[in-house]
């Protein structure tokens, strides 16, 4: 990097960084490079479907390691190994929070009556609450559903929020569009339909962005459980069609090349042409 005024006479110095701190543009990068050797080291490849995602191959399973800048989700048979290697020479990484997942993210994890693990941004819509009523001065108005039924958003002729307004509203849009990273997807369609008016959004625009955290306020406990079983499917629509006689009939799958060797429990995917048919089924392994 390139010395500025705060260094005095060495402004204008090229600087070599030899450790990667917070507050520089290139500290995310730096620390992704370190952290990256230092898993490749240990035998771990990213995934080629989300390159976060790490992955070793231990014989009989995958061990995962999930990046996200510096915090980390380690999914394996014995994660204090990993942890040990980490925080022991020559890597000396202070890890801090080390344990079963508990928060992550604004996102909470737990474990349902019959042990399933399960995760919901509880935490998050709590402090989403807080914030709102910060800035109107009131909590969110409690509703049953996002939009109402048959709304029309682009239809709004409702007068242009001022700038300050704007910022607030362009700040809400951020906030529930992390909502809907962390599982809660079903506002997807009117935050994305909400987030399309950031640049010059109208009160009538605000007014909905409140409603749908008045919604996610009341409806707060959703949460989505990771099933481990096989569900029985013997009986579902797909098992009755005659495929010879689609457009279907006679194709073939192409398995890509690289993908990992699956070593998981046996699962049924089913794709779909439209919402209505399903018109293909592929038995397999989880990897």
């Amino acid at each position: 990097v390139i010395a500025g005024p705060e260094f005095g006479e060495l402004e204008g110095h090229i600087f070599v960084i030899r450790k990667a701190l917070y507050g520089l543009k290139t500290s995310s990068v730096r620390w992704h490079e370190r952290f990256s050797g230092v898993l490749r080291d240990m035998k771990f490849v990213p995934s080629h479907a989300e390159p976060d995602i790490w992955m070793r191959d231990m014989g009989d399973h995958y061990e995962y390691i999930a990046t996200y800048v510096d915090d980390l989700t380690i999914a394996s048979r014995n994660p204090q190994a990993i942890i040990d290697v980490l925080e022991g020479e020559p890597n000396n990484f202070k890890l801090k929070g080390t344990g079963e997942i508990d928060v992550l993210l604004g996102c909470n994890y737990f474990r349902d009556g019959n042990g399933r693990l399960c995760y919901s941004p509880k935490n998050y819509l709590k402090k989403m609450g807080d914030q709102y009523k910060l800035l109107f001065g009131v909590k969110p108005k409690h509703y049953a559903s996002p939009l109402e039924e048959n709304d029309h958003p682009e239809l709004d002729e409702s007068d242009f929020l001022d700038e300050d307004e704007t910022r607030i509203y362009q700040s809400l849009i951020g906030c529930t569009q992390w909502v809907i990273q962390l599982g809660r997807f079903d506002i997807a369609v009117h935050v994305g339909t909400l987030s399309s008016f950031r640049a010059k959004p109208r009160r009538g625009h605000l007014d909905r962005v409140k409603r749908v955290i008045g919604y996610l306020s009341k409806m707060d406990r959703g949460a989505i459980c990771i099933r481990t079983d096989m569900p029985d499917i013997s009986d579902a629509e797909i098992n009755r069609y005659d495929w010879s006689k689609t457009v279907y009939a006679g194709s073939e799958e192409e398995i890509p090349n690289g993908i990992p060797t699956p070593k998981g429990k046996p699962v049924k995917l089913v794709t779909y042409a439209d919402s209505n048919l399903m018109h293909n089924i592929l038995d397999g392994k989880a990897v």
